[in-house]
């Protein structure tokens, strides 16, 4: 059942977080947190995101606020992120990272080459050691010619795998075979954006690996169905949410997490400010399955101003006029 929008809105409060790099072109997040019935649950869509692709985020912060979820485990494994900084910041960054054993590399970034991206995957690995996951990320940014060039040049230093390597699904699927004795496997991000398009990557032949956040899917339950029905490996990450929403996606990660994996959940560690005075940080390379509690000092001190807060609450009426005609 969806709950009235003076429910939703009876202890909403919108933050903007900063960030320690920027990472996504963001440099401050915001969202909206608020509390339902089982907790503190996070509505935070992309501002971008127009009110139709926002309306999964919104099932699944009813779905996390309203609904009872039992953790199977009580922690998941997860990654270091490492945004596109120079190979002498690498060091210091990972070492936010306690523990952790894998490492996203973000690559491609607008104004950076190819040179850059393997200096500071190299890097990387140099830190990390032998033994340890190295993945990355290029945000769909390389056409299938490019990427193709590049992982070439990155393979040498041991992908666990690309994701989102180019944007669109034929073109993962080109790719994917144009480099199948690479030893490079394919991972699909931002094409798993909604329930129907895990199972489109998977008919198509475009991935090896899907990447599944909670909130764009609709939800832990709405997500746990689209794992399960596409057939492929998952790694759940985050979508650059708060703790609270990052408590949503370890849930998640609890009950549909592929073994051999570490989750894109750590990325708590990139912002200098939360709701919380307890963040879900990585602790030995991993992150609890807990809900979180808000501090209402810190949601007062990383409060939106009035402007955006008054944007953020009209978004959140649209949306949910738009779920319950649907």
């Amino acid at each position: 059942m969806l709950p009235d929008l003076d429910d939703l809105t009876a202890d909403a409060h919108v933050v903007a977080l900063p960030m320690r790099v920027r990472f996504r072109g963001i440099t401050v997040r915001e969202a909206l947190v608020l509390r339902g019935p089982a907790g503190w649950t996070e509505f935070s869509p992309f501002v971008e995101y127009d009110d139709a692709e926002s309306v999964a985020w919104l099932r699944a912060a009813v779905d996390f606020g309203w609904t009872d979820h039992e953790p199977t485990v009580d922690s998941v494994p997860v990654n270091a992120t490492v945004p596109a900084v120079a190979p002498d910041d690498v060091a210091a960054l990972l070492a936010r990272y306690p523990g952790c054993t894998t490492a996203k590399v973000k690559v491609a970034e607008p104004g950076t080459t190819i040179d850059d991206d393997v200096a500071r995957v190299a890097e990387v690995r140099r830190v990390m050691g032998a033994e340890a996951a190295v993945r990355v990320d290029a945000n769909g940014l390389w056409s299938v010619d490019q990427a193709t060039v590049a992982l070439e040049r990155l393979a040498p230093h041991g992908l666990q795998y690309a994701e989102q390597p180019c944007r669109t699904v034929p073109e993962l699927a080109a790719l994917r075979t144009r480099i199948a004795g690479l030893g490079v496997a394919i991972a699909a991000d931002e094409s798993v954006r909604k329930a129907s398009e895990p199972l489109a990557v998977a008919r198509a032949g475009a991935a090896d690996v899907l990447v599944v956040k909670a909130q764009p899917l609709g939800g832990v339950t709405a997500a746990q169905a689209v794992v399960a029905g596409a057939g492929l490996p998952c790694v759940v990450s985050s979508a650059l949410d708060t703790s609270v929403g990052l408590g949503m996606g370890a849930f998640l990660a609890a009950a549909a997490m592929s073994p051999g994996y570490a989750a894109g959940l750590g990325t708590a560690a990139m912002f200098t400010a939360d709701v919380t005075t307890s963040p879900l940080l990585p602790e030995d390379g991993r992150v609890r399955v807990r809900r979180v509690e808000v501090a209402r000092d810190l949601l007062e001190r990383n409060a939106a101003s009035p402007e955006r807060r008054a944007w953020w609450l009209a978004r959140l009426e649209r949306v949910h006029a738009l779920l319950a005609a649907a």
